[in-house]
């Protein structure tokens, strides 16, 4: 998890546009996902300022200020410009004010501007802020988009993970992360994964080494990242274990507050891992557009058993 995230880093990734203090963006951090909107402050109540948030004006807050004297702006926003304070963003191609500019200069506080509204910048900078700032959990396994379903597999080390990695990217499937897979989540229902900047796109083939996917098979062969939305964990096989055969087995894996479905698949010689891995991307894709290959199953047989035994009362 990082600790903190610069302004910098925040123009950047939210296409931001910057009015006043340039040199100050990457000296100033956030330490927090959340966006304040300061309308009680331009008021004068500050018994509860959250001056470490990046403050956010829009339509309103400029609307409010525009009917405040010249000296009651320049002394609002002076309380509101305090060094903690990593930013403030205008939205919506509004004019900033110049008591702010002022009072930004004096305590060192960045003036930011956008085209966006209120509503599409708060948007954008909390996702990516929740993104960057969001606790992560590091995970072995191997990050694979296949025909867009982010899907994690996993396993003990040495059975096979990274060469059916290999497999499913010379496939034309995304390699997203080998060996060590950061994971957080984004909201209530979506877990997302990345590499550590160490291993981006870097696949280790035991008897080959670290390679290169992007430089070996092209941009279109890496991701960033992905939401994860199934596991396979693959497994060794041996006599004595049962694996689920019908697919009506309902095992999932719990990361944060996130419930990801996983299956188990037996490794055994002579098995295609990649285009069994393929195969049940596209299975859980059917079934979560709502075709279930086991009931169809079932329906069969019980149609079968149906007949078979209407038959035998007739005999």
């Amino acid at each position: 998890m990082a600790e903190s995230v610069t302004v910098a880093d925040l123009v950047k990734n939210t296409r931001l546009d910057v009015y006043h203090g340039a040199e100050l963006l990457a000296d100033k951090v956030i330490t927090t996902s959340d966006i304040s909107r300061p309308g009680l402050a331009l008021t004068g109540y500050f018994n509860y300022y959250p001056r470490e948030r990046v403050q956010l004006l829009g339509k309103t807050e400029t609307a409010y200020s525009k009917n405040m004297t010249h000296d009651e702006r320049l002394m609002i926003f002076r309380k509101m410009c305090q060094l903690t304070t990593p930013a403030f963003v205008v939205s919506t191609g509004l004019p900033v004010p110049a008591e702010l500019v002022t009072a930004g200069q004096e305590n060192g506080v960045p003036i930011l501007g956008t085209k966006m509204t209120s509503s599409r910048i708060l948007s954008n900078m909390t996702n990516y802020l929740e993104g960057k700032l969001a606790e992560r959990q590091s995970v072995h396994g191997v990050l694979v988009d296949i025909y867009g379903l982010g899907v994690l597999i996993t396993g003990d080390s040495g059975v096979g993970k990274s060469e059916t990695a290999l497999e499913l990217v010379k496939r034309g499937h995304r390699l997203i992360a080998d060996d060590r897979v950061d994971v957080y989540q984004q909201d209530e229902q979506t877990l997302v994964g990345e590499a550590p900047k160490i291993l981006s796109h870097l696949l280790e083939i035991r008897g080959i080494g670290i390679i290169d996917v992007m430089n070996l098979f092209g941009a279109g062969a890496v991701r960033q990242d992905t939401d994860i939305d199934l596991i396979v964990h693959l497994e060794s096989w041996t006599p004595d274990k049962q694996f689920d055969r019908l697919g009506n087995g309902e095992q999932s894996r719990r990361f944060f507050d996130v419930e990801v479905p996983e299956i188990s698949v037996p490794v055994k010689t002579g098995r295609n891992l990649a285009i069994i891995i393929e195969a049940a991307a596209m299975n859980f894709r059917a079934e979560s557009m709502g075709y279930d290959a086991t009931k169809v199953f079932d329906d069969n047989l019980n149609s079968l058993i149906k007949e078979n035994s209407a038959q035998d009362s007739h005999k």
